[in-house]
C-alpha cells in the first residue's frame, strides 16, 4: 500500500468559474431573444442561399 500515493488534484484540473457579469448576461432574457433572433437569421439566410 505505501506503494501508491494519492495525490491532489492541481487548480488547473478544475473548470473556470464564470465571472457575475457572463452569469448576468447568461440569464439576461432581453439579450438572449436578440442572440436567438440574430441566430434564426443567419440560419434562414443560409436556407434561402441555398435554395436560390
Amino acid at each position: 500500500m505505501g506503494k501508491y500515493r494519492i495525490k491532489a488534484y492541481f487548480d488547473e484540473a478544475y473548470p473556470p468559474v464564470p465571472e457575475k457579469s457572463t452569469l448576468f448576461w447568461r440569464k439576461f432574457v432581453p439579450w438572449q431573444l436578440i442572440r436567438f433572433i440574430i441566430l434564426n437569421v443567419k440560419m434562414i439566410r443560409i436556407v434561402v442561399g441555398g435554395h436560390s
